[in-house]
């Protein structure tokens, strides 16, 4: 046995006895944070069978490439994503040194699909999606989520979040709103903080998830509201002067300890003394402000794909090398390197890295750095011994009963009651009554059967009940169709459909709030107005037809319209002169008495 296989030896003496066996190409290949995707049946998945997505090279890549740390994409059971990790963990065994594979995924615990952000729950327990989570206004809730993916994750060999997100919701244009716990600071602050805890659990080991903090130093004041995975999307901007308040819960989330952090893509516009290239190439923030103002000791990994052009379903997905553009791939790692980050994500060419110290332009000793780091991660998280999860127990520790049974119940505090008995005569309509005759759309009517006698003609029915997203602009139907982005008022054909249905029976209108969409074309027009941020139809109905109650609060405003979000300044949340909707609107509504003695119709 090496002296560094040794668990009773001191973490910094294992890490130093590692890292003096490692050959430089065994280094660089430390540094990289590839894609992986498992294959039918927990296979390894061969060239040709990802569909156009670059996660089919995993053997090459640990092999040859001497990679070890894995995002792992796409959807796929427990049991699947548990015999593919094994299997993973078997062929990084054989190398030379047998430094096992960490694997990091994004978010899997809620109802959002997007390849870039998030997968949705399958056979994991289902939770409100994070501006739900905000919604319930409890640190003790959402510290049990976490605990809860902790769980559920370290089972099937996840050992890395690439979450939470601390950054803050302050342009209601922007598409990456649904991955955040809202817009205001301190509250963002104190539910990262239960998220980065409640993933460690007790201590740092064996069944802890690290947190990977994104996306320093905040995302959320993008110009006009677009996304900085596109060109147009590129600059962040200040316009408020309001960059330390989009810090704060980065800085709450480290000094809780948090152990990895991703820097974004966006370019800081107009800050003194901070030059205009994109986070992860920009030594002023990673160095001078992470590094050294704040204290940050470990781990920081790129966003994806800031050195490798590539192609996604089929569309060019250039590098999001945003300020560098005219370097190559060798200046581009070159710049991130020195810049303080540790690995590069989305990415898979440790051939740069051994050029690059080759010809003299990175020290192998600036490589150290970033490598100790790593290693004690590893070492920490326990996968030296613990490398292999038991399969076999897979289906009793992953979507259990009770961990179903709390994402359920979260889901119903999520939901926010906006009006009740607006419209058309003041009487409240909520909570709806047991076997009432009931028109749907967005619902499944066979769920809504078991709580009302479901009619597809609304002039049968006593209230119809209408579940709908919130208004976008389709951009593409590639990648950029992942993304909501554009205009948050609805197109005028659903207004008049909507208002139609309202103008010959009480209707229910449930709002999916994946960004804050214009509402006030509603207000007083339906009977009740309500949010969800990620619910599944029986919760939803749960909540309307009074089985459980409903008590949750805007996570942001709803502005009054496209005009005023146009005037709003991009950094500065709350800068709405009169939404239609503020932050923390919500009213009460109680289970009914009876509500324990509520049964489902089969």
């Amino acid at each position: 046995m090496h002296p560094y296989q040794d668990d009773r030896r001191p973490v910094p003496a294992r890490v130093e006895d590692l890292l003096a066996r490692m050959t430089l190409e065994e280094k660089a290949g430390l540094l990289f944070h590839s894609m992986a995707m498992v294959g039918p049946g927990g296979s390894l998945l061969r060239p040709g069978q990802a569909g156009g997505l670059p996660v089919d090279r995993i053997a090459e890549q640990i092999s040859e490439q001497q990679l070890s740390h894995f995002n792992l994409l796409g959807a796929a059971t427990p049991r699947e994503i548990a015999t593919w990790h094994n299997a993973v963990q078997e062929l990084a065994a054989r190398n030379r040194l047998g430094i096992p594979v960490t694997l990091s995924s994004d978010p899997r615990h809620g109802f959002v699909a997007n390849p870039a952000a998030s997968a949705a729950a399958g056979q994991l327990s289902q939770w409100p999606e994070p501006p739900g989570l905000a919604a319930t206004r409890d640190p003790d809730l959402v510290r049990a989520y976490a605990d809860v993916v902790r769980r559920e994750f370290s089972a099937v060999g996840i050992r890395v979040l690439l979450g939470p997100t601390a950054d803050l919701a302050s342009d209601p244009r922007w598409a990456r709103t649904i991955g955040t716990f809202g817009a205001d600071a301190d509250l963002v602050a104190e539910l990262t903080v239960a998220v980065v805890e409640g993933l460690r659990g007790p201590e740092p080991g064996p069944t802890s998830v690290a947190a990977m903090l994104k996306h320093f130093p905040g995302a959320g004041p993008q110009k006009d509201g677009e996304d900085a995975h596109f060109h147009y999307g590129r600059e962040q901007v200040y316009p408020g002067g309001r960059f330390d308040l989009h810090l704060e819960p980065f800085v709450r989330a480290l000094a809780a300890g948090v152990s990895q952090v991703m820097p974004y893509y966006g370019i800081p516009v107009g800050l003194d003394g901070v030059e205009e290239v994109g986070f992860g190439f920009n030594p002023a923030i990673i160095t001078g402000l992470l590094r050294d103002e704040l204290g940050f000791e470990g781990i920081v990994c790129t966003d994806w794909g800031l050195v490798t052009d590539g192609e996604i379903f089929g569309s060019p997905m250039p590098a999001r090398a945003w300020g560098v553009e005219h370097l190559d791939q060798l200046g581009r790692v070159e710049r991130i390197l020195h810049a303080g980050c540790d690995q590069l994500g989305g990415e898979s060419a440790p051939e740069l890295v051994v050029e690059l110290v080759r010809t003299g332009r990175v020290s192998e000793e600036r490589l150290d750095v970033s490598v100790r780091r790593l290693l004690t991660e590893k070492f920490r998280l326990g996968l030296f011994e613990h490398r292999m999860v038991d399969v076999d127990a897979v289906d009793g520790l992953v979507g259990d009963a009770a961990s179903v049974a709390v994402g359920v119940a979260a889901q119903h505090r999520s939901v926010v009651v906006l009006t009740n008995g607006d419209a058309p005569d003041g009487t409240a309509v909520l909570p709806l009554r047991p076997g009432c005759r009931l028109y749907v759309e967005g619902v499944d009517a066979a769920v809504a059967a078991r709580f009302a006698a479901v009619t597809d003609d609304p002039a049968d029915a006593d209230v119809a009940l209408l579940r709908v997203g919130a208004p976008f602009e389709p951009r593409t139907e590639g990648f950029e169709a992942f993304f909501h982005a554009g205009s948050l008022e609805f197109p005028v054909a659903e207004q008049d459909h909507i208002l139609a249905l309202a103008a010959r029976l009480p209707v229910v209108l449930d709002l999916f709030l994946d960004r804050p969409a214009v509402v006030a074309p509603f207000a007083g027009r339906v009977a009740a107005l309500v949010g969800d941020f990620g619910a599944s139809d029986r919760a939803v109905l749960d909540v309307l037809f009074g089985r459980a109650a409903a008590g949750g609060r805007l996570p942001f405003d709803l502005p009054a319209s496209m005009t005023d979000v146009r005037r709003q300044r991009e950094d500065v949340p709350f800068d709405a002169q009169d939404p239609t909707f503020a932050y923390g609107a919500g009213l009460r509504l109680a289970a009914r008495p009876d509500a324990d003695r509520y049964t489902y119709r089969s």
